[in-house]
C-alpha cells in the first residue's frame, strides 16, 4: 500500500457502512426525504474521495510522467485524466 492509503480505506469503510445504512433504511420503509438525503451524503463522501484520488495520482503518477520528459508518457497521463474528467460529466 502507498502512504495515505490507510486513510483512503478508512473513508471508504465509512461510505460502505453510509450505503448499507441507505440499503437498510429502504428495507424499513423509511421517509424517503431522509433516504435521499443519505444517499446525497454517500454520493458527496464518494466525489470527495475521487478527487482526493486524483490528488495523489497528479502528484505522483503525473509528476513522475513529466519529470521523465518522456511525450508519450506524459500523453498518456493527461489523456486518463481527460477521459476521467469526461466521464464525471455524465
Amino acid at each position: 500500500m502507498e502512504h495515505g492509503d490507510d486513510d483512503r480505506i478508512r473513508r471508504l469503510n465509512r461510505i460502505e457502512g453510509q450505503v448499507r445504512g441507505i440499503r437498510k433504511m429502504v428495507e424499513e420503509g423509511r421517509y424517503c426525504i431522509d433516504i435521499a438525503l443519505q444517499i446525497r451524503a454517500a454520493r458527496a463522501a464518494l466525489k470527495k474521495a475521487g478527487i482526493e484520488i486524483l490528488d495523489s495520482h497528479l502528484r505522483t503518477c503525473v509528476t513522475t510522467a513529466i519529470q521523465s520528459r518522456d511525450k508519450a508518457r506524459i500523453d498518456a497521463k493527461l489523456g486518463e485524466i481527460k477521459r476521467l474528467l469526461e466521464s464525471w460529466e455524465e
